[in-house]
């Protein structure tokens, strides 16, 4: 029997509460989970690839099934085949996510027919939380504790309010 290997993918600028949560529901289903921060062209990035590596690093370091890689400049399905993932893992927060999951996943089978999507909904306190929602709180200074992680949360106000 092949070993089941999962890919989640995402910009995580910054990782929030609810990857962290979509990380730890995945590395159960899977013999091996690898996780990837990615480059999404339409956003402009708060943190490094290494910073976002290390800040998923701390998350899942009690996951022996997890790893995570850098996905800079790489398409999904490329980095997929690179680590033997037959899997790719996507989370929907809500029936909004649902349009735009489905596109990504179309492109995605389009690109490589033997990868196959497997979409885990968000539980459900973390369903109207985006990081653009934590990004906005933070930049005036108030409280994230409960969205992002504590290793996050000072670095991400540290550099949103450096813009201020």
């Amino acid at each position: 029997m092949s070993e089941k290997i999962g890919l989640y993918a995402g910009s995580f600028d910054p990782i929030t509460n609810g990857h962290v949560d979509i990380i730890r529901r995945a590395a159960k289903l899977f013999d091996k989970l690898i996780v990837a921060p990615m480059t999404n062209t339409s956003k402009r990035y708060l943190f490094s690839y290494e910073e976002k590596k290390s800040f998923i690093e701390d998350e899942v370091a009690d996951l022996s099934n997890v790893i995570v890689v850098d996905g800079e400049n790489q398409l999904s399905t490329e980095l997929a085949k690179k680590h033997h993932a037959t899997f790719l893992v996507r989370s929907m927060r809500n029936a909004d996510d649902f349009g735009y999951e489905s596109g990504v996943s179309s492109i995605n089978k389009a690109l490589d027919d033997d990868l196959e999507t497997v979409f885990l909904i968000s539980d459900s306190k973390y369903s109207t939380i985006s990081s653009s929602m934590i990004k906005e709180v933070a930049k005036f200074n108030g409280d994230i504790s409960k969205f992002v992680p504590s290793s996050v949360a000072p670095e991400l106000i540290k550099r949103l309010q450096k813009g201020n």
